[in-house]
Parts: C-alpha cells; structure tokens; sequence
C-alpha cells in the first residue's frame, strides 16, 4: 500500500509542476516584447556579451525542449522559442545562456552534474528495470535488491540535488541579463521572464524531491531492519 501512495503522490506532484510551467509558458508567450528581439537574437546578444564565441546557436522542434549542450557546445531552442519574441521566449534563451555562462566560468555545480551524467543514467536504468527482475524471477534477495535500489535512487537524488543550484543560477542570471541589457521592459515583460522561469525551477524541485522520497523508503528499511509495508 504504501508503494502505492508513494507512487500517486511523487507522480501528482511531477504533474502538478509540468502543468504549471505550461500554463505559465501559454500565458506569456504572446504578444512581442517591446525590444523587438527574437529569442535567437536576445540569445546572441548576450553571449556574445559574455565574451563567449565558440557556443553554436541552433533550434529543434518540440515544447520546451530547450537546453545547452556543454559537450558540443550547443545551445539549443525549441522553433518556437528560436524565433518568439514573447517574454517566455527571451526567458528561456537567457536560462539557456546563463548554462552557457555557467561553463565559461567553471561553475562548480555544472560540472558536478557534467560529471555524473553517466553514472546517473547507469541509476535510471536500474531503478527502472531491477524491481521486474526480482518481480519475475526472484533471483535477488530483498535485502540485495534494497541495497542496489537505494544507492541507485542516491546517486539520481544527488544529481537532482545538484541540479538545482544550477538551475537556479542560471534563472537569476537571465532575469538580470536581460534587465540590465534591456531587452524586456520592467514591469508587466519583467514579470513573464520570472514567472516563466520560476515555474520551470519547480519541476527539478519536484524531481529531487520524488527521487528523495524513494531514496528514504529503500534505505530506511536497511537501517531499521524493519520490512516495508
């Protein structure tokens, strides 16, 4: 029963956020910001700002795809955003080059999660698959099969956990970014900018917060010697 509960309530709440951000997104991407400038544009400005000449500005289709790739040393808009001049298109383009930023600079966090990528995918698959295995073939013993499962759930709350200093960071310097650049005007473009990234923030709260849950209810029992319920 408890699985279960747990289950619902980290999924309501990973919805919950999703659904903000779209919401919030939908609201503030109309119109045109009084700069005129498309996300492509405000994203070159400042960057180029930055001193940074080397981070290749491309687009892709999809919702919200948007990210920066420190690897290949690409940033990233959704089509939408690439060519929007709304407040929730220069917000996004701003986040995306405050990570462009956070690289310049060997923003410590960054290249935590930089370096543990690999290892938190090898998580994923395991949280994803060990439970079916022990469902199906009940080679593992539960306290094997516990053990795995809560140092795979460490290592992904550990890398949300890092997470979201970076995410925040960047957040705090595309709103100031583009105050100080001008590129939206105060009031009601300022605002968008900062609902749209705040929103956004919440889903990697959401995300720590549900890979903490289950971290806690694999390893509690470890500690406790007690069985789950």
């Amino acid at each position: 029963m408890t699985i279960w509960i747990l289950f619902i309530a980290t999924m309501a709440l990973s919805l919950i956020a999703a659904a903000r951000v779209k919401s919030v997104y939908a609201r503030y991407n109309q119109g045109s910001v009084v700069s005129g400038l498309k996300g492509v544009e405000a994203a070159a400005l400042i960057l180029r700002r930055a001193g940074i000449h080397d981070v290749e500005i491309t687009h892709q289709d999809g919702m919200l795809g948007d990210h920066y790739d420190p690897m290949r040393k690409r940033l990233v808009l959704s089509t939408e955003n690439y060519y929007g001049s709304t407040p929730a298109a220069l917000g996004v383009a701003a986040h995306e080059c405050g990570h462009a930023i956070q690289h310049q600079i060997a923003y410590k966090p960054l290249h935590w999660r930089m370096a543990s990528v690999g290892i938190t995918t090898y998580a994923g698959q395991i949280v994803m698959w060990l439970p079916l295995l022990g469902l199906f073939t009940g080679l593992l013993q539960p306290v094997v099969a516990g053990t795995i499962l809560a140092a795979a759930w460490g290592v992904i709350m550990l890398f949300n956990l890092v997470t979201l200093p970076v995410e925040f960071d960047a957040s705090r310097r595309a709103k100031a970014i583009l105050s100080n650049m001008n590129m939206v005007a105060p009031g009601e473009e300022s605002i968008g900018v900062s609902k749209v990234l705040n929103a956004a923030a919440w889903t990697y709260v959401a995300a720590f917060v549900t890979s903490l849950v289950y971290f806690l209810w694999h390893l509690l029992p470890l500690l406790t010697g007690r069985d789950r319920e």
